[in-house]
C-alpha cells in the first residue's frame, strides 16, 4: 500500500464489512451522546461544527487584489484634469458675461493643465501610441475608453479657443493667413463645446478609480465623483483668482466657494459612509496626513476667498491654498487606494462583513451566501 502527503485530504473510505459498519455506527452514537452532554442535551444528535471560524488573510499574506501600477504621474493627471475641467467652465462664464481677462486666463489655464496632464498620462502609459490606440473604438462600459474621448474632445475645443486668445495677445501676428477668419468664427462655439465636456472631464477619473476592485476606491464609489468635482471647482476657482484681476474674479470666487462647501461635505460624507476598515487608508499614514492638510487649506482658502474681492494679495494666497488643497486630495486618494490593495485585510474583512449582513437580512440562497 502506497502513502502520500495528500492522504490526509482524502475523504474516509466506506467500511467494507458488516463488522466495520457496526463499529462505525457505535463510534457515531458515542460521539453524538458526548456532543449532547457537552451542549446540555438540548440539541439532540445534531452535528457539531468540525472547523472553527478562523481569521482568514490570504495566501502567504500576499495581496488579494493586484495594486494599480500607478505613481505620481497619474495623481498629477487626476489633479490637472480637474483644473482643466473647472477652468473650461469658468472660461465660458467669462465669455458669456463679458469678462475678457477671466475668459482669456481660464482658457489658457485649461489648455496648460490639459497639456501637462496629457504628458503625465502618456508618461505613465510608456508610449504615446498607447493613448492613440484607445481612440480606435468607443466602449461605453469602459471609463478608460470614454475618458479618452472626453479628454480629446475637451482638448480640441479649448485648444481652438486658446489659439484665438494667443492670436489676440500677439496682435494678430500668428501666421494664420486666411485661417484667421475661420478661427474667429469658431472661437465662440469651441468655447461652448469645451464647457460641455468640462464637467465629465472633472468627474470621469473618479469613476475610473471606483470601477476597479481596489478596496478603498470601490468602497467610495458613490461619493468619490462628488469629491472630485468639488475639488475641481475649488482648484479652478483658485487658479483664476491667482491669474485674473480682482475686478473680474467674481464668478471664480463663487465657483471656489461652491467647491469649498462641496469638498468639505463630500469628503466627510465619504469617510462616514464607507466601510470603517476600507476607510482606514484615508485616515492614517501619508494619505491621512494629506487629507488633514487639505481640509485645513480649504478652510483657510474659504476665509481668504470671502475677503479676496478687496485685496489682490489675499486673492493670490487664497487661490494658492485652494490649488494645493485640491492636489493633496487627489494624491491622497490615489495613494490610499494603492495601500488598501497591498494589504489583504482591506479586501477580506469588508467582504466578510457584507456576507454577514446579507445572511442577517435573510439572503441565504444566492451566489454570494451559502444556505443557512
Amino acid at each position: 500500500m502506497s502513502t502520500s502527503v495528500y492522504d490526509s485530504y482524502r475523504p474516509p473510505e466506506q467500511p467494507r464489512t458488516r463488522r466495520e459498519r457496526r463499529d462505525r455506527d457505535r463510534r457515531e452514537a458515542r460521539g453524538g451522546a458526548a456532543g449532547s452532554r457537552q451542549r446540555g442535551g438540548t440539541e439532540g444528535n445534531r452535528e457539531m461544527a468540525m472547523v472553527p471560524d478562523v481569521e482568514f488573510t490570504s495566501y502567504y499574506g500576499r495581496p488579494v487584489v493586484k495594486p494599480a501600477p500607478w505613481g505620481d504621474d497619474v495623481a498629477a493627471y487626476l489633479f490637472l484634469g480637474g483644473v482643466a475641467g473647472g477652468s473650461g467652465l469658468l472660461a465660458l462664464g467669462g465669455q458669456l458675461t463679458g469678462r475678457p481677462a477671466l475668459r482669456r486666463n481660464a482658457r489658457l489655464g485649461a489648455l496648460a493643465a490639459v497639456a501637462v496632464g496629457g504628458v503625465a498620462l502618456v508618461r505613465d502609459l510608456g508610449r504615446p501610441e498607447r493613448f492613440l490606440n484607445m481612440l480606435r473604438t468607443i466602449k461605453l462600459t469602459s471609463p478608460m475608453s470614454v475618458g479618452s474621448w472626453i479628454l480629446s474632445a475637451f482638448g480640441a475645443g479649448i485648444g481652438v479657443a486658446a489659439a484665438a486668445e494667443v492670436d489676440r495677445m500677439t496682435g494678430s501676428r500668428l501666421p494664420l493667413g486666411p485661417l484667421r477668419r475661420v478661427l474667429n468664427a469658431v472661437e465662440g462655439p469651441a468655447g461652448v463645446e469645451a464647457a460641455v465636456f468640462a464637467g465629465p472631464l472633472a468627474a470621469y477619473t473618479a469613476v475610473l478609480l471606483a470601477d476597479t476592485a481596489t478596496p478603498t476606491w470601490n468602497a467610495a464609489r458613490e461619493e468619490l465623483p462628488f469629491v472630485f468635482v468639488s475639488s475641481a471647482a475649488l482648484a479652478s476657482g483658485g487658479l483664476a483668482m491667482i491669474t485674473t484681476p480682482v475686478a473680474q474674479t467674481g464668478p471664480a470666487r463663487v465657483l471656489a466657494l461652491t467647491g469649498i462647501a462641496g469638498d468639505i461635505v463630500s469628503v466627510r460624507t465619504m469617510k462616514a459612509r464607507m466601510d470603517p476598515v476600507a476607510a482606514e487608508p484615508l485616515r492614517q499614514g501619508k494619505p491621512g496626513a494629506m487629507l488633514e492638510w487639505s481640509e485645513r487649506l480649504v478652510v483657510a482658502g474659504a476665509v481668504g476667498t470671502l475677503a479676496a474681492g478687496r485685496s489682490r494679495i489675499v486673492a493670490v494666497l487664497s487661490g494658492a491654498a485652494l490649488l494645493t488643497a485640491s492636489a493633496l486630495t487627489r494624491f491622497a486618494t490615489l495613494h490610499a487606494g494603492i495601500a488598501s490593495a497591498k494589504d489583504p485585510r482591506y479586501t477580506i474583512e469588508p467582504q466578510k462583513r457584507r456576507l454577514a449582513a446579507r445572511r442577517a437580512a435573510g439572503v441565504t440562497d444566492d451566489a454570494i451566501t451559502t444556505a443557512g
